[in-house]
C-alpha cells in the first residue's frame, strides 16, 4: 500500500459564506468514509495564523521558511493500493471542498 497526499492551497477554496457549513459537512463525510474504509492516515488544515519557522542544523530558530515553500490550506493522507484509487478519493474530496486537489505520492520507506 502507498501513502498519498491530497491537498489544496487556501486560495483555491472559494466558497460563499452561506455555503461553508455545507462544504464542511460534506468534507467531513468524505473523511468519515475514508476512515470507515480503513484508508485514512491523517489530515487537517494548516494553522495559517501561526507563523512557520525554520530550524537550522545548529538548532537556531529563524522566523522564515525556505523560499517558495509556503504551505496553506488543507490536506489528507490516505494509504491506498493504487494511484487510481487515490485519484478517486481526490475526486471525492474535490467535490466536497468545491476545489481541485493536488495529488502526490510518498516515496516508499520500509522503516516508516
Amino acid at each position: 500500500m502507498t501513502k498519498f497526499l491530497i491537498s489544496f492551497p487556501s486560495e483555491a477554496m472559494v466558497v460563499a459564506e452561506e455555503d461553508f457549513p455545507t462544504v464542511v459537512a460534506e468534507s467531513h463525510a468524505v473523511i468519515a468514509e475514508a476512515k470507515a474504509a480503513g484508508v485514512y492516515v491523517f489530515g487537517g488544515g494548516i494553522a495559517e495564523e501561526i507563523d512557520p519557522v525554520l530550524i537550522a542544523v545548529d538548532g537556531t530558530v529563524q522566523k522564515t521558511t525556505y523560499p517558495g515553500s509556503e504551505l496553506t490550506g488543507g490536506f489528507t493522507v490516505l494509504e491506498l493500493p493504487t494511484r487510481e484509487d487515490a485519484v478517486e478519493w481526490a475526486h471525492k474530496i474535490a467535490q466536497a471542498c468545491r476545489c481541485a486537489q493536488e495529488l502526490r505520492e510518498f516515496a516508499f520507506d520500509p522503516d516508516s
